[in-house]
């Protein structure tokens, strides 16, 4: 994936709807046409047609779902992205079971975020998930995409930059905080998946994700990783070897041994906050709160990570070679919030250097 966003595309964004439903096909070509910058410039009923349709087409954008005849989401994503490569959102109605996996999945191979798709019979909801449908597409696709190919490139090769020793800043590390959003998941996966099992310290997340998707998202990854993933409670108390992915529509703050919910600021955009996640980390541990900052568009995370810094916490963010988006990790690098720039694959073992006694 790339690190950067384009400039901001002249003329109206073109889409490809990919969807074995009719029904869903006219409700979200009506979605997009609804707005004027939007064009709808083909549809395709199943994986093989919008592969094809995207190698003649080259929309700026292809909204996909998982479950296709033919050739799935799944497969049509990875095949675009081999050879065709295009922003993708996926659009699922699968958040619970196999296909909620197979959506992450799809992101795991280069797509980009994944959105729940609109019910004819959900009335109330059609209205505000049209709005974050249109939202998302404007924003993604102005992601600059390249190849992906998986296994094309061998990461443990990969020349990682310089780092300051951030041990000696944070002495022994009780808890960890991290922030991601576009490209998260695959990256949360790509961090968590490589912790050892006997992991000794909590881990807990705020990544933006649509409603209804953070179960499915614990889900996965938990069965992807050594140390449990489940979703946080607000109240609840974290246990050494477990990560905690905070709910939708909620903020986090992490209070001793207990994770609290509260309220989102008026005009708050992303939700749950990476800021105020870090912020309370740095108030409740100081010093002993490891902070990491993965790929996401904005600058969510920038002040929180900051302030955990000053107060001495180790901070690690990834670099721009591996992010999906090099949005919110550059905002923490140009504020002096980070101690150490890693390739995804390389902060595991960092976070594991720095949770051991010192």
């Amino acid at each position: 994936m790339s690190s950067d966003i384009a400039a901001d595309p002249s003329g109206r964004i073109r889409v490809l709807i990919a969807d074995d439903s009719l029904v869903a096909r006219e409700m979200l070509s009506q979605i997009l046409a609804s707005d004027g910058t939007i064009e709808v410039i083909g549809t395709a009923s199943d994986g093989q047609e919008a592969v094809d349709m995207v190698g003649r087409l080259r929309p700026d954008l292809v909204t996909m779902d998982v479950h296709m005849p033919k050739m799935d989401g799944l497969e049509a994503t990875e095949r675009i992205m081999a050879y065709t490569p295009t922003p993708i959102l996926v659009v699922s109605s699968s958040v619970y079971g196999e296909g909620m996996g197979r959506a992450f999945d799809a992101l795991a191979v280069g797509a980009l975020e994944v959105i729940k798709k609109p019910e004819p019979r959900d009335w109330a909801a059609l209205e505000a998930i049209g709005r974050d449908i249109i939202r998302k597409v404007k924003i993604l696709a102005r992601v600059r995409v390249i190849t992906h190919i998986r296994g094309r490139h061998d990461p443990i090769h990969r020349a990682a930059p310089g780092r300051p020793n951030a041990q000696t800043r944070g002495g022994k590390v009780q808890m960890v905080a991290i922030g991601s959003s576009t490209g998260g998941p695959s990256a949360l996966l790509n961090v968590l998946g490589r912790l050892s099992s006997d992991f000794p310290l909590p881990v807990v997340i705020a990544q933006h994700i649509a409603e209804g998707f953070v179960p499915g998202l614990a889900s996965w990854l938990d069965a992807g990783c050594q140390i449990k993933v489940t979703p946080a409670e607000d109240g609840g108390s974290v246990a050494p070897g477990v990560a905690y992915i905070a709910a939708t529509g909620h903020n986090i703050e992490i209070d001793g041994m207990v994770t609290r919910f509260t309220d989102p600021k008026p005009g708050q955009l992303y939700i749950p906050s990476a800021d105020t996640l870090f912020e309370s980390a740095a108030r409740s541990y100081g010093r002993q709160a490891l902070g990491v900052l993965l790929t996401g568009m904005g600058a969510d995370g920038a002040r929180g990570l900051k302030q955990l810094h000053d107060v001495g916490g180790p901070t690690i963010c990834q670099d721009e070679a591996t992010s999906t988006v090099w949005g919110m990790p550059k905002a923490a690098i140009d504020v002096g919030a980070a101690d150490t720039v890693l390739p995804v694959h390389e902060i595991a073992a960092e976070i594991e250097r720095l949770a051991v006694p010192v």
